[in-house]
């Protein structure tokens, strides 16, 4: 697919090129506006000799309002600024020769850029990758990058969605990360959002109405991928960063608030292109999902091409069995998973999703997911925290401050080691306890609607907090999210930073060489009383098989047994201690 939307570097200078179907004229502004010509389909083009890599510009529309591109490649004085034009071609790639990593190999870590490290930066980021290496995982996940409006934010409320936010870096050195962590044998994959644009520095409304449908998202109004520009600037947007930054992947957020998918389903577009370009490249490039409604429709490899297909999906509901295991939390959400949440853990594990089509009280009893037990486990992206999991909490508290440490060193031995891809989050390798709240940068009447609209959702919160909520505008919040590195050099950090490489280098030794053909096997695995037994099958007559006493109090080993190679925990003893995990092995 050749790229529409952006500037076009060539021999003869840059072409300049908008999208502006409702404007009745768009000029180009530099030192001063040039008029660019208009097409029956409202694009807007200008051809200019001298502009050059590092040329700044806006576009004037119908002589009133001027506007960075959208498909802006770095917005040097953020989202209200000039956008800068960028020559991608001019970095000098080190790794040359990577080509990705399979997935059954993916462990992955969700971080943010800007909490990361002190510093906050792309090129900081490059510092930790030797302990992230060293801790065992093949893969970091970057939450989105897209400019934002101010100077901290999630990343869900890009706006420039082409454009690595300038708190961060400049575009080569986001390049320079990815090709650092290539250099050490790291994935890395980018969190994009295609369901709604940022409150804040979206002009698109102005000039490109065609761009939005009359429905609306939870945080603003939707995308009509029915329409071809539109649906051709999010695929070639991610081309871009799959392109340009030589992301080895992405993590599509909440794909059930794309309310227009057209026809094709965008999503299965998306997948062709990207197949497509995996195909001419020769890398593997691996997509996931986020889908609040449990679908397995986008899993299903008979609707993409295999090159292109989406990997995974984000499995909230194995999270929130834990969480009510360990918590006894049962607000919100978690009142779905409340009632048996050892049996739904054995559930997830047996065959992937908790909900495969049942009633979901917290959804008004709508009916939520589909049958999961068909695909493989390798679909399901499994995880005890995440930022959302963790942010979407009035105080943004870890898991470590809310659990019981034995019982979360039990939770994470089942986790690290299930065939299903782990995630963590952030410093959950050592155990941080710091929170990570919510936080964003505006002003003036959108920050206090984003501080009336936490108090609304957090009314109990509140009622019992207080002012010890964090507020999401000030920087002390913020600021109090950045990971301390110093952490990981205490004895009880150190320790659980010990037992997650462990963990990991059993996973790499006798559970990844079997994930490429395991099948889950929904009739060995069930609950008894607080012990778990599950069991996933591979053609060749090889088995992984979980015995488990998630529990506080001593528990008989289920009667029978096997001579299965023993990998973690050692043999089962008679009587099961506390929050004991075992795995074993059939060769």
């Amino acid at each position: 697919m050749s790229a529409r939307f952006g500037p076009l570097l060539t021999g003869a200078g840059t072409t300049f090129r908008l999208w502006a179907p409702a404007a009745k004229s768009v000029a180009l502004v530099r030192e001063r506006p040039i008029a660019m010509t208009a097409d029956s389909r409202g694009w807007h083009t200008v051809a200019v000799a001298d502009a050059r890599a590092g040329t700044r510009y806006r576009f004037r529309i119908d002589g009133e309002l001027d506007v960075p591109d959208p498909a802006s490649a770095f917005q040097p004085d953020d989202v209200d600024g000039p956008s800068e034009v960028i020559d991608h071609a001019t970095h000098r790639w080190q790794a040359r020769d990577w080509r990705g990593r399979p997935w059954e190999e993916a462990v992955i870590l969700e971080l943010h850029v800007g909490a990361f490290t002190p510093q906050g930066t792309f090129r900081a980021a490059i510092d930790k990758l030797d302990h992230v290496a060293a801790a065992g995982f093949t893969a970091i996940e970057l939450m989105p990058v897209a400019d934002f409006a101010g100077l901290r934010n999630w990343g869900y409320d890009g706006v420039l969605l082409y454009a690595p936010d300038n708190a961060y870096g400049r575009p080569d050195d986001l390049r320079a990360l990815v090709d650092a962590a290539h250099a050490r044998g790291l994935m890395v994959f980018l969190d994009v959002v295609y369901n709604h644009f940022g409150p804040e520095g979206n002009y698109l409304g102005r000039y490109a109405p065609q761009f939005f449908t009359a429905k609306a998202t939870p945080w603003g109004r939707a995308i009509d991928y029915g329409v071809s520009e539109v649906r051709a600037f999010a695929i070639e947007n991610a081309l871009h960063w799959l392109r340009e930054y030589r992301f080895d992947g992405l993590r599509l957020d909440a794909v059930q608030a794309i309310a227009q998918r057209g026809e094709p389903d965008f999503l299965e577009a998306l997948s062709r292109a990207i197949g497509a370009f995996a195909t001419q490249t020769g890398r593997l490039i691996h997509l996931m999902l986020e889908n609040d409604d449990n679908s397995v429709r986008a899993l299903d490899p008979r609707r993409t091409t295999p090159d292109g297909k989406y990997r995974a999906q984000w499995n909230d509901d194995y999270h929130h069995a834990w969480h009510v295991l360990l918590t006894g939390e049962t607000q919100g959400y978690y009142r779905d998973h409340a009632a048996g949440p050892l049996g739904r853990i054995a559930r997830v594990l047996a065959s992937g999703f908790d909900y495969q089509g049942e009633a979901s009280a917290h959804r008004d009893g709508r009916r939520r997911g589909e049958p999961s037990a068909g695909l493989a486990p390798t679909a399901f992206v499994n995880f005890l925290q995440n930022h959302d999991q963790i942010g979407n909490r009035a105080l943004g508290e870890r898991l470590d401050v809310l659990a019981e440490r034995r019982a979360l060193e039990a939770a994470l031995a089942v986790t690290l080691l299930a065939p299903m891809p782990p995630l963590m989050f952030m410093g959950e390798e050592w155990g941080a306890t710091q929170p990570f709240p919510f936080f964003c940068d505006f002003t003036g009447a959108l920050a206090e609607a984003v501080r009336k609209g936490r108090r609304q959702e957090f009314k109990a919160a509140y009622a019992r907090f207080g002012d010890e909520i964090p507020d999401p505008l000030a920087e002390a919040t913020f600021r109090s999210a950045v990971l301390d590195w110093e952490a990981p050099g205490r004895a009880d950090e150190a320790a659980r930073l010990a037992l997650v490489r462990d963990l990991l280098a059993v996973r790499r030794a006798r559970i990844v060489p079997l994930l490429a053909k395991i099948a889950f096997a929904p009739d060995a695995t069930r609950a008894a009383g607080n012990v778990v037994t599950a069991h996933w099958t591979h053609p060749s007559g090889q088995r992984l098989a979980l015995l488990a006493n998630l529990s506080g109090a001593a528990a008989a080993r289920p009667e029978g047994g096997t001579d299965d190679d023993p990998i973690w925990g050692g043999p089962p003893p008679a009587t099961l201690p506390p929050w004991s995990v075992f795995w074993s092995a059939r060769s």
